[in-house]
């Protein structure tokens, strides 16, 4: 499935839900460009910046959870499964990124 389609169905890869304590907007970047003329460098930051919410957020509820101070146990199982999807797409991102560079380094000039 193409990341298009993905975004069709609701879910955008490298976006938590938004909150107004969130120091980062999603769909735009810090340089001020918007859309396709995002600059990759911001974008690859915000999704690490991102990821890094999602996994502080799963953290959070894990600690009170643990703690028994959390009413809906289920909010933890959500967060926890949103981070875990997130690390993984994170991964296979760098993966191919990885990947791209180690064909270019083969390529002959």
């Amino acid at each position: 499935m193409s990341i298009s389609g993905i975004e069709s169905i609701g879910f955008t890869p490298f976006s938590a839900p938004v909150t107004s304590s969130d120091s980062v907007t999603l769909g735009k970047s810090t340089s001020g460009a918007e859309g396709p003329n995002k600059a990759f460098g911001d974008m690859l930051v915000g999704g690490l910046q991102n990821l890094e919410n999602v996994t502080d957020r799963a953290d959070g509820l894990a600690v009170k959870a643990a703690t028994g101070d959390l009413s809906n146990i289920h909010d933890y199982t959500v967060a926890a499964s949103e981070a875990a999807i997130t690390t993984q797409l994170t991964v296979a991102v760098r993966n191919r990124a990885v990947e791209a560079f180690n064909e270019i380094m083969r390529m002959q000039v």
